[in-house]
């Protein structure tokens, strides 16, 4: 049974696989069509097909599986025709995966009206660079969650040809940025054409003009993401810049990307024929896209309270980031500048439009928000944590006019990781073992978890070791990479070579850098720390992070970091990772014996890092801030107090005391306790209770699930 593509666009897809068919043998035809949807990418079995062709190549592609069908020798895709294991192994991931796209809808949301998804960055998978972090990959998270539930979803963003910047460290520990370009025709992408075959364009109205849109869509399984791009011909330079790189420092360059998000994806979804039941705003980037639906229902006729109010009965809005700098605001002038039309098409004025989006509407100089439209025109707001929620209540307080925290309208609904793609390949096939075939459909049931707790320790054991031997391979060779690209001296460079031990306690620490994530309270009492990588039971520590460009405080914290790398057994068991992504992720989270969180509370929305490490069998030591307030239950990690301080260095102090603590006196001596066998039971304990939280409470499929029946089902629905 073949990948049949549906929806807008999918004649589009199917000619796409064709022309990449025609390329190589016909027995491995099914590779070009699985190379057009990411459903291999969290399939059994899926990437080991790729890499079977042609390894080093899948490597050089960075795992695209389109350049990487385009670019191998023919004589290599020949062998690979004759490989008659392969090719059957092909097409059986094609018919699962084509069964699985096949079911019929659930939830009750209907193809015709489905979910819309805007948001400003998807972390679908490494070869689809336009993300930067934890909002991406939780946005991926959920498209691909949408698949395996079959709910029908659609999910709007913009085609970033630069993506996110690439990160290159110097020898001080300051962060340099450089960009990349992507060529769209060598990416899993189709540009979806029109009925006389010319691409599907969109006008989008920005600084007075009309930017000519064109939509590329990629598969998630049975989500279609489209993309918009205004990288055309006709559009001025300027203009065809504006969705070049994700998350640009310059404000009013933003503001065209949001118009463009916004405004351009409820015109995409109207000329692609959606019309959809619910549009999820996730963040306030795509904020205008409430302005841009009541400007239609007001050119049907409707006044504008009664058109603000049928846009308010279809949209929800998640809000992430309890950090003001994360709620962009911009100056009245800004906004009208950048969109001159919008209070005619509306038949207002501007400051009653502005009115929308000010902290107190009645001061005409109050900044714009995005993350106020926002709120105010959707139906339902939600945060991504029950403490993020109590946070998010006091910081929009005064938005709604509140007279205490408790009055404001905004719940929550906790974040959840993609099980099938941060668990790695070792641990899904012990589980599979034991407790049989479909299990993630079962991860929310009592009896899955009781099959769970039969598992050997020998084995369960065997697996952890085996990932963290694979990580400490991979950190070698990207270790000494970094310190040779770098220009470090040739000593600390032949450390890396011979860096960590496959049997030694490895902590992990791997985030978006910011002054909040403090990374910093690692080395802040420097001498107890070198204690804990050069004594008996030693530590080794994993750290990888970008800071945005703009962000020199947060860069000044790496450099701290390598002010030590002189100093005793930091070259051998510390390392930071240059240029962190979900491929780098991927393997610290499945082989990190110890993840760490240390956000300055409440600061920390939710957090997901520890959650992905937790399904290999990591273990969690975090501030109890985000998500694991919900999780931690005294036998699943370790916790350090969350009380917010006004008194920064003080708490600092506390937290790097608290962790420094808890290493010397419970996480490396249970680690290293073992018995006659040479397993630690007493660690394992922890392991267990840590993966069945994980799974259970903190997957991608609890949390769709949660929308479904908290949020995009109206309050008549429920």
């Amino acid at each position: 049974m073949p990948i049949t593509p549906r929806g807008p666009g999918s004649d589009d897809v199917r000619r796409a696989t064709t022309l990449l068919a025609a390329r190589i043998p016909a027995p491995l035809a099914p590779l070009a069509r699985l190379a057009f949807n990411y459903a291999w990418s969290w399939a059994r079995g899926g990437p080991e097909l790729f890499a079977s062709v042609d390894a080093d190549r899948w490597s050089i592609c960075r795992r695209n599986p389109v350049r990487l069908l385009q670019e191998v020798p023919l004589a290599t895709l020949e062998r690979a025709a004759f490989d008659s294991d392969l090719c059957r192994r092909a097409a059986a991931v094609e018919e699962r995966i084509a069964a699985q796209l096949a079911a019929p809808p659930h939830g009750g949301f209907s193809p015709d009206r489905p979910v819309a998804f805007f948001c400003a960055e998807y972390g679908v998978h490494p070869s689809l660079p336009i993300y930067s972090g934890g909002l991406g990959v939780l946005a991926g998270d959920l498209l691909k969650a949408a698949s395996d539930a079959h709910l029908p979803m659609v999910a709007i963003g913009l085609l970033y040809r630069d993506g996110y910047f690439r990160q290159r460290i110097d020898t001080s520990g300051w962060q340099h940025e450089y960009w990349v370009s992507a060529d769209p025709e060598r990416l899993p992408l189709t540009l979806v054409t029109a009925g006389d075959g010319q691409p599907l364009r969109v006008p989008v109205p920005v600084r007075g003009t009309e930017v000519q849109t064109q939509i590329w869509r990629a598969d998630v399984g049975s989500v279609p993401l489209y993309l918009l791009d205004p990288d055309r011909p006709e559009n001025r330079r300027i203009d065809r810049w504006i969705a070049a790189r994700l998350y640009v420092g310059d404000l009013d360059m933003r503001l065209a990307q949001y118009a463009l998000l916004g405004r351009g994806g409820v015109r995409a979804l109207r000329a692609l024929g959606i019309e959809p039941s619910v549009l999820h705003l996730n963040e306030g980037h795509a904020g205008l896209a409430t302005l841009e639906l009541a400007a239609s229902e007001v050119a049907a006729g409707r006044a504008l309270p009664e058109a603000l109010a049928a846009v308010r009965a279809r949209t929800v809005f998640t809000t992430h980031t309890p950090v003001a700098a994360g709620n962009e605001t911009y100056a009245p002038e800004a906004i009208v500048a950048a969109h001159p039309d919008f209070a005619a098409q509306l038949h207002t004025d501007w400051d009653s439009l502005l009115r929308l989006a000010r902290d107190e509407p009645d001061r005409a100089d109050c900044p714009i928000g995005m993350t106020q439209f926002a709120l105010r025109l959707a139906r339902s707001t939600n945060a991504v944590s029950r403490r993020h929620g109590e946070t998010a209540r006091a910081m929009w307080q005064a938005t709604f006019r509140a007279r205490t925290p408790d009055e404001v309208p905004i719940g929550s609904v906790t974040n959840g990781v993609h099980v099938a793609t941060w668990m790695a390949a070792p641990m899904r096939e012990l589980l599979d073992r034991h407790l049989g075939e479909g299990w993630e459909a079962r991860c929310d049931e009592d009896a899955t978890w009781r099959a769970f707790d039969a598992i050997p320790d020998g084995e369960l054991w065997a697996v952890r070791s085996r990932l963290r031997a694979q990580l400490v391979e991979i950190v070698r060779d990207r270790a000494t990479t970094d310190r040779l690209a770098r220009g470090e001296p040739r000593d600390y460079v032949e450390l890396a070579t011979r860096a960590f031990d496959p049997d030694h306690l490895t902590l992990g620490f791997a985030r978006r850098l910011a002054t909040y994530k403090r990374m910093h309270l690692l080395t802040r009492d420097l001498g107890r720390a070198l204690q804990l990588l050069g004594g008996p039971r030693p530590v080794q520590i994993l750290l990888a992070g970008k800071a945005h460009p703009q962000d020199d405080e947060a860069k000044r914290i790496v450099q701290l970091l390598f002010r030590a790398k002189g100093r005793p057994h930091v070259g051998e068991r510390i390392a930071y990772l240059h240029d962190y992504d979900m491929e780098l992720a991927l393997h610290l989270v499945a082989g990190c014996d110890l993840w760490l969180n240390m956000p300055r509370p409440p600061f920390e929305a939710s957090g997901t890092s520890g959650m992905k490490a937790a399904l290999n069998g990591g273990v969690h030591m975090s501030v109890l801030d985000g998500w694991w307030p919900e999780a931690y239950d005294g036998t699943n990690g370790w916790a350090i107090d969350g009380g917010a301080d006004a008194d920064g260095e003080a708490l600092d102090a506390r937290h790097s005391d608290a962790f420094l603590g808890l290493m010397e006196r419970e996480v490396t001596p249970l680690f290293y306790e073992r018995d006659a066998d040479g397993i630690p039971r007493g660690w394992l304990q922890r392991v267990r209770a840590s993966l069945r939280t994980a799974a259970r409470d903190f997957s991608a499929r609890r949390m769709l699930g949660d929308y479904a029946d908290r949020v995009y089902r109206s309050p008549s629905q429920r």
